[in-house]
C-alpha cells in the first residue's frame, strides 16, 4: 500500500504557488468577477430547500476557527500526538492571518447578494477579521483552515487508514459549498483558499517536520 505523501514534490509545490499567484492577480485586477457575479446569481436563483438551507448553515458553523484550535490544544496534550498538534496549530494561525492580511490588501469584495433561504436560530460565529476597511473575501478563510485540517490529519491517518484518509477531504468540500451556497464567497476565494491551505500546511509540515510522528509507530500489518 502506498503512504500518503504529505510532502508534495517540489515540481508540484511550485505549480500550485503559480497557481495561486496567477489567482491572486486575477481577484487583485477583478479580471474574473463577472464570471463570479454570474456564478453568484445563479446560485442566489436556485429554489430553497429548508433541510438544505439549514445544512448548509451547519457545516460552514463547523469551519468555524474555535472549533480547529480546541482540537490542535487537545493533540497537543498528549506526548504521542504532541508535534502533529503543533503543525496544525501553527498551520491554522499562519493561513488565518495570510488570508485576512490577503484579503485586506488585494480588494476582492465580498458578494453583495444576501442568502434567502431558512436560517439557524442562533447567531454565526465571528471569523477572523480583515484588518482594514475592505470587506475583502479572496481567499476564503473557512477553506483555507479546512483544507489544512484535512491536509494535516490526513497525513496523521495515512499508515492506519490509507484509503479512509482521503475521506477527510470531504470536511473542506462541504465547508466550501456552503460558503457559496450562503452567498459568503465567490468560487473563486474557494480556489484560492484550498491553494493557500494546501502550501501553508506543506510549508509548516516541512520545517517542524510531521513525518517524524511515524517514527515511533508500529507498521500496519
Amino acid at each position: 500500500m502506498q503512504q500518503w505523501h504529505f510532502d508534495l514534490r517540489s515540481r508540484k509545490f511550485i505549480l500550485l504557488l503559480v497557481f495561486f499567484l496567477i489567482l491572486t492577480g486575477l481577484a487583485y485586477t477583478k479580471i474574473i468577477a463577472p464570471l463570479d457575479n454570474g456564478i453568484e446569481n445563479y446560485v442566489h436563483s436556485l429554489g430553497h430547500n429548508t433541510a438544505v438551507d439549514l445544512a448548509m448553515q451547519i457545516f460552514t458553523e463547523a469551519g468555524w476557527i474555535l472549533y480547529l484550535i480546541i482540537t490542535s490544544f487537545i493533540l497537543l496534550i498528549k506526548k504521542e500526538t504532541r508535534r502533529l498538534g503543533l503543525v496544525l496549530l501553527l498551520s491554522i494561525i499562519v493561513g488565518s492571518m495570510l488570508s485576512a492580511y490577503l484579503r485586506c490588501y488585494i480588494g476582492y469584495e465580498a458578494p453583495i447578494l444576501k442568502f434567502e433561504g431558512a436560517h439557524l436560530g442562533i447567531t454565526s460565529a465571528a471569523d477572523i477579521g480583515v484588518p482594514c476597511t475592505i470587506d475583502g473575501s479572496f481567499q476564503a478563510g473557512h477553506t483555507v483552515r479546512t483544507t489544512i485540517f484535512a491536509f494535516v490529519l490526513g497525513f496523521a491517518l495515512s499508515k492506519r487508514f490509507p484509503r479512509g484518509c482521503y475521506l477527510l477531504w470531504i470536511y473542506p468540500i462541504l465547508v466550501s459549498m456552503s460558503r457559496l451556497y450562503l452567498m459568503q464567497q465567490f468560487a473563486l476565494d474557494l480556489v484560492g483558499g484550498a491553494l493557500l491551505g494546501l502550501l501553508v500546511a506543506n510549508i509548516v509540515s516541512r520545517i517542524l517536520k510531521l513525518e517524524l510522528i511515524f517514527e515511533n509507530q508500529k507498521p500496519n500489518s
